[in-house]
Parts: structure tokens; sequence; C-alpha cells
């Protein structure tokens, strides 16, 4: 009972991802692909009832030796007594098994590609949509439900519908074998008694209880198997996740020689894998002990039950090949499970992934449209009111009951490390959703920079015009902007692919980011430490270059040092309150403070 709870469970999961699709705008293409799958795949059956048949004609010829037969059947077609179309010969019945069972293949992988981009696009939509991908990342937990999304996309996604397609397909098409062979099989058994019962079609029974007991028996020796696979697959998205730590952060690791503990890092998350796939290769060997040897038991099997009768002369050689094949297609249809457990396994903890995330990435956005710190735009100045911020675990960090920006010179916001300066920012942005209260932005082209710029993986004018579409900048404009910030060096490497992020120094990166600015020309510029990683003669000039090539800019931007916020007019400063929490004070700028 436990096992059908867990089976209807995991179906029930697994239709409420797939659902969707067969619902969308490609269902028409969906079903149709299905259902000349299903045809190929009742063709393919057909055509081994036919091959069965032709194995019972082929053997009768060769008992009587009758060759002009035993030809027949091997290159044109045959009558047959007790069958009701003709017999095609062994080039025919290979002919439509060859092209039926390759376009069957053919047709599949098309829907799988079909309904694995469909997928990709929709989860890709959700994770990026409203930035749930932020707000995840925020609360992520290593073997969380939202641990490594780039795994549960790039790699679960294509297992889940692999593995739909196969099982499903698969589990139809035995369904198909047992309607084609059990009137076979059943019409091949002689009736039996036993206890003085009369048993008709008793290799059916057969079957079916030789069947059942493999059943039963892999799911006791399996079942543990689907927690650990769920492990594995964790593993080892921890360790590529480590590996691309170590990939983006070469310098660093280089600079603090850090090799061996990043090496010891690497091999800690590899003995997690390596544990647990000792576990996964026990298990593994039970079962194929028992599933190989059932299988190789059931070819036997048969034989043993039907050869009284034929040594009795009941029946003919052609008729034990008859029930030998027969029985070895009912007894695998029946079987069905224990063929495909390990495969269910694989399955049943991808449906546990990816319904995991899809729940989290559904409840963050609820929790978006839900969420009691609102983020608006309208009027001229940045006002909030009320506003209280939190940290992701509830505590209490900042508190304003009133705050507003007007236009005017640049404004600094001031405070002690970890006052939550920069998450100010992020709620200006939008992006910080813990906390309550109401931020209006004024109207216009906003723009933020982080102290750490991000750079997407391609050219360098890719890099600088980021976000926004390269063609749209023309190359003069961009290497003008560049040599603005001190980057006349690269002006002549706008088409060269490389990661920036690795290429460029911190300053570097920075600079370049200013030259976005430049680009953008925003109506409000809010800088995040964007200047800390250039010597301070550099950041008061490029600060100075931002000033005077967007003179109608208002900057916003989190200064520590008093040499950069006596650049600006005015300072916002954030100071602890009786609560322990920080409050933001606006006043205008003391030099020298």
């Amino acid at each position: 009972m436990k096992l059908l709870r867990n089976m209807i469970l995991a179906s029930k999961e697994a239709w409420r991802l797939a659902k969707p699709y067969f619902r969308s705008e490609d269902k028409w293409k969906a079903y149709g692909l299905l259902a000349a799958i299903m045809l190929l795949n009742i063709i393919v059956v057909y055509g081994q009832v036919l091959n069965t048949y032709w194995f019972k004609y082929t053997y009768d010829a060769l008992q009587k030796k009758n060759a002009a037969s035993f030809w027949q059947l091997a290159v044109t077609y045959q009558h047959v007594p007790d069958f009701p179309y003709l017999i095609p010969g062994f080039l025919g019945i290979g002919v439509l098994l060859t092209v039926t069972g390759t376009y069957a293949v053919y047709l599949q992988q098309m829907l799988q590609i079909r309904w694995w981009k469909w997928l990709t696009r929709e989860f890709v939509g959700d994770w990026m949509g409203g930035r749930a991908y932020y707000k995840l990342a925020l609360t992520a937990e290593s073997g969380s439900a939202v641990d490594n999304p780039d795994q549960r996309i790039a790699n679960d996604l294509e297992l889940f519908v692999a593995a739909n397609l196969n099982l499903s397909i698969s589990f139809v098409t035995n369904i198909i074998s047992i309607v084609s062979y059990v009137g076979i099989l059943w019409a091949a058994s002689a009736p039996m008694r036993m206890f003085g019962l009369h048993i008709p079609g008793y290799l059916v029974w057969a079957a079916l209880l030789y069947s059942g007991l493999g059943t039963l028996f892999t799911h006791l020796i399996g079942y543990k198997l689907i927690g650990l696979n769920f492990r594995q697959q964790q593993y080892q998205a921890d360790l590529r996740f480590n590996l691309v730590r170590v990939r983006e952060n070469t310098e660093q690791i280089a600079l603090y020689k850090g090799e061996e503990q990043e090496t010891g890092g690497i091999m800690g998350k590899f003995g997690w894998i390596y544990d647990n796939w000792w576990q996964i290769m026990r298990r593994t060997k039970a079962l194929n002990f028992f599933t190989l040897g059932f299988t190789n038991a059931a070819i036997f099997f048969s034989l043993i039950v039907a050869a009284p009768d034929y040594f009795a002369g009941i029946i003919s050689l052609g008729v034990l090949m008859l029930i030998n094949s027969s029985f070895g297609n009912v007894q695998s249809a029946f079987s069905w499970f224990v063929g495909a457990y390990p495969q269910i396994v694989g399955w049943r903890a991808t449906v546990q992934r990816l319904d995991g995330f899809e729940r989290a990435v559904r409840a963050a956005h609820e929790d978006e449209s839900h969420r009691a710190l609102q983020v608006g735009t309208g009027g001229k100045s940045l006002t909030a009111d009320d506003l209280a911020i939190d940290l992701p675990n509830g505590a209490a960090l900042l508190r304003a009951r009133h705050l507003e920006i007007p236009r005017g010179g640049p404004v600094a916001i001031t405070g002690v490390s970890g006052a939550g300066k920069s998450t100010l920012l992020r709620t200006f942005a939008g992006i910080w959703p813990f906390g309550r209260g109401k931020v209006i932005r004024p109207e216009g082209e906003i723009m933020f920079l982080p102290q750490r710029p991000y750079f997407p993986l391609g050219t360098l004018k890719q890099a600088v015009a980021y976000p926004r579409d390269e063609a749209a900048i023309d190359d003069e404009t961009v290497r003008a902007a560049l040599d603005a910030v001190g980057l006349a060096g690269l002006a002549e490497r706008l088409d060269q692919v490389d990661n920036w992020a690795l290429r460029l120094s911190g300053g570097e990166q920075q600079r370049l980011a200013i030259a976005r600015a430049l680009l953008v020309k925003p109506d409000w510029l809010f800088l995040d430490e964007a200047l800390s990683a250039l010597d301070e003669k550099s950041a008061r000039s490029l600060f100075a270059l931002v000033q005077a090539r967007l003179p109608d800019t208002q900057i916003v931007s989190v200064a520590h040092h008093a040499s950069m916020v006596d650049l600006h007019a005015r300072v916002a400063a954030l100071r602890p309150d009786a609560a322990g929490s920080m409050r933001l004070e606006l006043g205008e700028a003391v030099p020298g403070e």
C-alpha cells in the first residue's frame, strides 16, 4: 500500500508539472506527436506478434524439414490456418520493425526537445520574473528545495521530460503487448488440472504470478535508491557550484594562496558523492542480482512449464517456441515495474526536486504580490514613509518614519559598516523583499551601480552596453565613453569575446560601470560603493566626470570615506536607535565630517 501511495503521489506531482505544456499554445503539436508515437508503437507490437508467429511456422518447417515452406517464410509470405492474416517473410517483418521503430524514436525525440524547450522557457521565466531568483538566493540553504537552481533548470528538466516520455510510452506499449499476447498464450495453453481444479490458460496465470512476485521483491530491494539518487543529484550540484566559484574567483584565491583549502573543499564535496555512490552501488548490486536473475530465469521458466506437453506430443516445436516467445512478452509486460525500476527511481527524485523548486518559485511570486514593502513611481523626489527594513531572518535592520530626497546636490548615505546602507539602496531599487512601508521613486530613468559590477559572457561592447542591446549603440559612442573613464586601451577591443569579470581588475570593472552610466544618462544614479576599488584621486576624478557629463542626473551614493562624503552636498546618515535598529536622518553635509 505504501508503494501504491508513493506512486500515486509521484504521478500527481509529475502531472502537475507536465499538464501546463499539454494545455499550452503547443498542445496540438504535442498531442499529434504523441498520437503518432503511440500509433507507431502499436505497429511495432503488431510486428512483434507477426514475428512470434513467424518463428512458430519457421520452427515447424525446420522440424518437418520442409525447405519450400522455410524459404517462403524467409523471403515472401505464407497463408496460415490459425492467424487471420498472412505471415510476411522475415524480410518484410524486418523492414516493418526497422522503419516503425526508427520513426517512433525520432518522433519521441522531437516531442522531447519541444517539451524541454517549453518547460525551460517557463521555468526560467518564472525564476527570473518578479526577481524570484533574488529572493530565493537570499533565503536558500544547502539541501533546501531551492538550492542549485542551475541544476534544476539545466539537468532536471531534461531528465523529467525524457523519463516521463520513456516511462509513459513504455507503460502503454506494455499494456498493448499484454492485450496482444495474452490471447496467444491463453490459446496455446492446454488446460491443467491441479488439486482437483480445472485451470484454463494456466500459462497466463503462471506469467502473472511470476511477474507479481518479481515486482514485490524488486521494490523491497530497491526502494531506498529513491532517496540515494535524490542526494546524489544534490551532492553533484554542490560540487559543480563549488567548481564554478573557483573559476569565478581565480585571482582572489591565488592572492590568498588558498589552493589547499579550495582543494580540500572540492574533495570534501566529492567525498559526499563518493560515500553516497558506494551506497547506490551496494543497493544496485542487490537489485541487479535479483532483476537480472529474474529476467534470465523467465526465459527457461516458460520452457519448463510447457515442456511436458511438448514431450507428450501435444504441441509441436513451433508451438513450443510460440509459447516461449509469448510467455516472455507477457511476463515482460507484467514485469514492467521490475525492468523500469531504476528509471522510476531517478524519475521520482527528479520530480521531487522540480516540484520543490517550482513550489518555492511560486511562493516567492505570491509573497511578492502580498509584500508589505511597496515600491512605486511618481513625482520628482524619492520618498519613503513608515519604512521598516528587516533582515531575511526577520530581525529589524533600519527604521525611518519619513524620508525625502528631492533633486538637488548629490546625496551621500553614511553609517557604520553593517548599518544597512547597501540594503537601503536595494530597497530603493525595489528588489529587497523583507520589510514594511512605502517607497515612491521619482519618474524617469533610474540606474543602480553596485560595488561589484556584473558582466555577461560575450564581447566587450556587450559588457559596456549591458543590460541594453549593444546593436542600439554605435561603436564610436562606446569608445568615447571608455576613453572618458580612463579605459582608452580597451576601445579597440569592442568585438573581443572574453570573461571580462576575470580579465579586468576591480578598478577597471568599476570604471567600465561608470562608462555604462555615461551611455544611459539616467535621471537618478545610485552608487553603492561604486568607486571603492579606485584610489582616492581616481575616485574623485570619476565622480567629478559624472557630475560634469550628467549635470541633470541626481546622484545618491553609499560612501564610507570622508574624502568621498565631501563631494556630496547632503548626507543621509544611518544612526542606531534605542531599540538596536538603525534610523535614517537627512541633513546638509558638513565639510570634513
